[in-house]
């Protein structure tokens, strides 16, 4: 939610026809791709890398494992870029589809989540670390409160590392990709009806975790 408070319509109204757009563009950049357009590609591996990047970040939990799994996405979009309709979405859309799936493939590859890596990570790097989960952090602007924010940052995804994977996915599309019920059940192919359910039940077991967490710090 805003931290200005709830939108008033017209800024919804805004926000809907901005996304529109975007998704326009992000269609044509894909047309032009498939034309062999070099530039094109460029371009739209530029815009999307910070959210193919953070979608593995916060699944993974580190670094290393969300470039490597970044790298992958981008590969997987490149090579199935002709299965993308406009005409059956937008194309975060079935991107976010896309690095869901190949995420949920490695995860069950592996079975075995690391346990360690992220806490020991930066959290202050400009291009490489985490950015949406600030709107779950105060940062504030004294250095206490900066330094706050950090932790709770870093609470935040070790506690997301314990969440199963399922709830995880939901919360992790919903409260840090700001995706809607209906985006989400597209992606997750699972009714709307679930995939609330699956953000309900993750946002409690986010939080049990995250008192349990903050007791151990204390």
């Amino acid at each position: 939610m805003s931290p200005e408070g709830p939108k008033s319509q017209p800024q919804v109204q805004g926000d809907r026809t901005a996304a529109i757009a975007e998704q326009k563009v992000l269609a044509d950049l894909a047309a032009l791709c498939l034309q062999g357009d070099a530039q094109a590609w460029e371009q739209l591996a530029r815009t999307q890398h910070r959210k193919i990047y953070g979608i593995c970040y916060r699944f993974t939990g580190s670094q290393s494992d969300a470039e490597d799994l970044t790298q992958e996405a981008f590969l997987k979009m490149y090579r199935n870029l002709a299965s993308f309709d406009p005409t059956k979405g937008g194309f975060s859309t079935w991107l976010t589809t896309l690095t869901r799936n190949l995420l949920v493939d490695n995860y069950r590859r592996s079975r075995l989540e690391r346990a360690s890596d992220s806490l020991d990570e930066s959290y202050d790097g400009e291009d490489d670390g985490p950015t949406k989960a600030e709107r779950l952090a105060d940062g504030g602007k004294t250095q206490e409160q900066h330094v706050s924010g950090l932790q709770l940052r870093a609470q935040i995804q070790e506690a997301l590392k314990q969440v199963s994977p399922e709830l995880r996915e939901a919360v992790i599309l919903r409260d840090l990709e700001d995706m809607d019920y209906k985006e989400i059940a597209e992606i997750l192919q699972v009714p709307q009806g679930t995939v609330k359910s699956r953000i309900s039940r993750g946002r409690s077991e986010l939080a049990r975790l995250l008192k349990r967490i903050e007791g151990q710090v204390m």
